[in-house]
């Protein structure tokens, strides 16, 4: 392995082609109860040494391929200082002039004492998309899988994202309220989508690998997971109340059992006819099976 990976290493589908460059090891906040990413013994946050970074990307250098798109692990790398990020882009810069994109995952508390202008300093260094898992809209359930957001700490992040000139990926999770939260779970994620109007929106079927355990912990009297009719519901009340400008929207993700593409609200009938198929004639739909789906 050309570089020193601390495995496991997440990164968006997105980021296939990208080369993955681990700034920092886990995530800082690493208390959101639905969230197994990053519970292994070797993933205990922790930024990585500049001269560390420069030598790998010295290493990426020497080979001579031309490397378009960087992105930035962990989990948390935004929650690195300005400084620190000035001087990681700067060294991509140096030794990957070709690149044309950086991005990273972003927590909205990364940005809380980042000012509009650290970004477009950022901007400017190459980094343009930012992340942002959101995971709800909704205060009660941010408050049950603690996430230690609100809807307005979110809505000010992406808010500052876009006013920087970056683009926003944002990441909802299709059943994260339970069956007690559903329906409010889905309102209020719209909700904050039409405030934030962001350049890009997901959902992924939320899953717990390794139990229940600590995500039950946080709902008055536990947490229900939602059947796949009751998912897809969630589903039709999300996309019915969203009210979005120009947002390339796609629910494709392998934990998915309804694949959904478009851009909202232009296509935002045509999405919702689907998942209205989905539910009243799921036989007809090309869902996944559970053999399909994964994480």
């Amino acid at each position: 392995m050309l570089l020193d990976y601390i495995q496991p290493v997440f990164r968006p589908p997105s980021e296939a082609m990208s080369l993955i460059l681990q700034v920092t090891n886990g995530c800082s906040w690493n208390k959101c109860t639905f969230c197994d990413m990053y519970t292994a013994a070797q993933k205990k946050f922790a930024p990585k040494p500049q001269q560390d970074i420069e030598k790998e990307l010295q290493i990426i250098a020497a080979r001579g391929q031309p490397i378009r798109r960087v992105f930035l692990a962990d989990g948390d790398a935004m929650t690195l200082s300005v400084r620190r990020l000035t001087a990681i882009l700067a060294s991509i810069k140096q030794y990957l002039p070709e690149v044309q994109r950086v991005s990273s995952y972003c927590l909205p508390r990364n940005l809380k004492n980042k000012t509009v202008d650290d970004l477009q300093a950022l901007r400017g260094l190459g980094l343009s998309l930012l992340y942002v898992g959101c995971e709800s809209g909704d205060d009660q359930v941010l408050t049950s899988i603690n996430k230690g957001e609100t809807f307005d700490s979110s809505l000010s992040a992406l808010q500052k994202i876009k006013q920087s000139g970056m683009k926003s990926s944002v990441m909802i999770l299709n059943g994260m309220g339970g069956q007690q939260l559903s329906e409010q779970h889905a309102i209020n994620s719209a909700r904050l989508m039409n405030a934030a109007q962001p350049d890009y929106l997901a959902t992924l079927v939320v899953s717990f690998p390794l139990g229940m355990e600590r995500v039950s912990a946080g709902f008055e009297n536990g947490y229900q997971p939602l059947k796949q009719q009751q998912l897809f519901e969630e589903m039709r009340i999300l996309l019915e109340t969203l009210e979005l400008e120009k947002t390339i929207f796609r629910s494709d993700h392998a934990s998915n059992y309804l694949i959904l593409k478009g851009t909202l609200n232009k296509d935002k009938d045509k999405l919702l006819q689907m998942v209205n198929q989905a539910i009243n004639n799921p036989e007809n739909m090309p869902l996944r099976q559970e053999w399909q789906r994964g994480l």
